[in-house]
């Protein structure tokens, strides 16, 4: 005849902390992001990109309307520096485009 094992509390603690410690042995170590991720880079208010432009809060948002990309928190306008500078350096190379119809204006 075969012996009936019943396991009791004890038994089951250790079977829990077994499975975890295997668990976290076997799980590969993540490394912390980079830095240099847009997610990390500060954000930037309306009056701190007018200042650095040296234009007023109503053309801002002009250029917010012709698409300067911008992100909503808490319902207040917030700025990427990275992403104002890109979208300038792109306006600059096209200077003549219609916000109408997104396409590059005759002289």
């Amino acid at each position: 005849m075969d012996t009936l094992f019943i396991p009791n509390e004890n038994d089951f603690r250790r079977w829990i902390r077994e499975a975890v410690k295997e668990c976290l042995e076997n799980t590969p170590i993540k490394t912390p992001p980079s830095a240099n991720k847009p997610e990390d880079e500060p954000l930037i208010t309306r009056k701190e990109v007018a200042y650095m432009f040296r234009v007023s809060l109503v053309t801002l948002h002009e250029w917010m309307k012709q698409g300067l990309p911008f992100h909503k928190q808490g319902g207040r306008v917030y700025f990427l520096r990275s992403e104002v500078m890109d979208y300038l350096k792109q306006k600059r190379r096209h200077p003549f485009i219609d916000p109408q119809t997104d396409r590059v204006a005759e002289k």
